[in-house]
C-alpha cells in the first residue's frame, strides 16, 4: 500500500495498480452526468470504498496537480462495461495491488483447486510477485459476480530479467496444460522492472522464433519490441505446451 505524500504529486505508477479515492474524489465523479447503470455502479463503488484501476496515462502537458487516468470494469449486473475516469493526485487516498494468485483459489471449481495451489507454490518458489487481475481479481476485491464460466484467469507476474522470465516460463508451461484440462485457462502478463509488459503466450511465440517482435505495453503506450527483458530467441530447449484434449 502506498499513500500519496505530496498532495500535488503521484508516486511511481504501473499498469494494473489499484487506486482508492478520497471522498472528495468520489463526490466530484458522482456530480457528473451519467446514465442510470453507470450512476448506480459508481454509487456502489463509492459507498463501499472500492478501488479503481490505473490505466494508460497521458503525458503531462502543463504544470499543476498531476492527473491519473483510472478505470472501473463494471460487473455483468451493470452491463460489464469499462467506465473511464480521472482523479487528481490529492483525490487519491492510496494505491494498492490486486490480490495474490493464491487468494482466488476459492473461486475455482473444487477439482481445479489442488492444481492451482501447486502452480502458486511453484511460482512462489521463484520469489516473483504474482497478482490475479481480471474477473477473478475483481470478484475477490468486490464480492460482486464478475466471474463467468468462460472467464480466463488473468495473472500479472513481475520479472527481474530474462533469466527469471525463463524460469517463470518453465513453471507456466508445466502447469498450463493440466489446468486447461480442468477448464482453467491462463492469460498471463509478464512485467519487467520498468513496468513494460508482454503477454506470456506472445513472448513464447517470439522466443521460439514464430514471430520477430512482441507487443510491449507500458504505462503510456504500446509498441513493438525486438528483445523483451533482454532475452534472445531460442527455438530449442523450451518446454512444450501440450494440446488440450
Amino acid at each position: 500500500m502506498s499513500a500519496t505524500k505530496d498532495p500535488r504529486m503521484l508516486p511511481a505508477l504501473h499498469r494494473h495498480q489499484l487506486a482508492y479515492l478520497r471522498e472528495e474524489g468520489w463526490h466530484r465523479i458522482l456530480r457528473r452526468t451519467w446514465d442510470a447503470d453507470a450512476q448506480a455502479c459508481l454509487t456502489h463503488w463509492s459507498s463501499h470504498g472500492l478501488p479503481l484501476v490505473v490505466t494508460r496515462q497521458r503525458a503531462a502537458t502543463a504544470p499543476g496537480p498531476q492527473i491519473v487516468a483510472l478505470g472501473l470494469p463494471a460487473p455483468p449486473s451493470w452491463g460489464k462495461r469499462r467506465i473511464a475516469l480521472e482523479a487528481s493526485a490529492h483525490e487519491v487516498l492510496y494505491f494498492d495491488e490486486f490480490p495474490t494468485a493464491a487468494r482466488i483459489a476459492p473461486l475455482l471449481r473444487p477439482a481445479a483447486q489442488p492444481a492451482w495451489q501447486r502452480l502458486c507454490e511453484d511460482l512462489a518458489a521463484l520469489q516473483v510477485r504474482v497478482r490475479a487481475q481480471g474477473s477473478h481479481g475483481w470478484q475477490t476485491l468486490t464480492g460482486l459476480a464478475h466471474v463467468r464460466a468462460q472467464s480466463d484467469i488473468d495473472l500479472w507476474i513481475h520479472v527481474l530479467d530474462a533469466a527469471q522470465t525463463a524460469q517463470v516460463d518453465q513453471v507456466l508451461a508445466r502447469h498450463a496444460p493440466g489446468l486447461e484440462r480442468l477448464d482453467v485457462r491462463l492469460d498471463v502478463e509478464l512485467a519487467g522492472p520498468d513496468g513494460a509488459a508482454v503477454t506470456w503466450r506472445e513472448w513464447r511465440r517470439w522466443l521460439t522464433g514464430e514471430t520477430r517482435q512482441v507487443l510491449i505495453k507500458t504505462l503510456h503506450d504500446a509498441r513493438l519490441a525486438d528483445a523483451p527483458f533482454g532475452a534472445r530467441p531460442q527455438a530449442n530447449n523450451l518446454p512444450v505446451l501440450e494440446a488440450t484434449p
